[in-house]
């Protein structure tokens, strides 16, 4: 038989399942990071945290404004803003993504920064 070494997570599992969806980040927090606190896996579950949170925000809001533009001038351009608002998001998530993939500590543009100082408890 072979010996067997026993492989350490340094929080990369975490911080990859973390970003699939806000369950994923459930998971990963209460599953994966509670019995072992990483500083890379603490650093991707605030930043998947603030992200999953705006997305939600801001799709309420989108939906608030297409109704608006829907009353106002169209389908079109409700359609076009929610779209634009979708693009960007799945951008930042990719980046973020690939970073937690990689294993780096590589802030997504306009949320990583903020997300390290209003979750810092995490």
């Amino acid at each position: 038989m072979e010996n067997y070494k026993p492989t350490t997570d340094d929080g990369k599992t975490a911080g990859i399942i973390s970003y699939l969806t806000l369950i994923g980040w459930l998971i990963a927090y209460f599953a994966l990071y509670t019995n072992n606190k990483t500083p890379l896996a603490a650093y991707q579950l605030r930043q998947t945290l603030l992200f999953h949170l705006a997305s939600i925000l801001v799709s309420w809001v989108a939906g608030f404004i297409i109704g608006l533009a829907f009353i106002t001038s169209g389908v079109f351009i409700g359609v076009s803003i929610i779209w634009i608002i979708r693009l960007g998001f799945f951008v930042i998530w990719i980046i973020g993504f690939i970073g937690a993939i990689n294993g780096e500590r590589k802030p997504m543009p306009l949320i990583g920064e903020p997300a390290q100082n209003m979750f810092s408890g995490i």
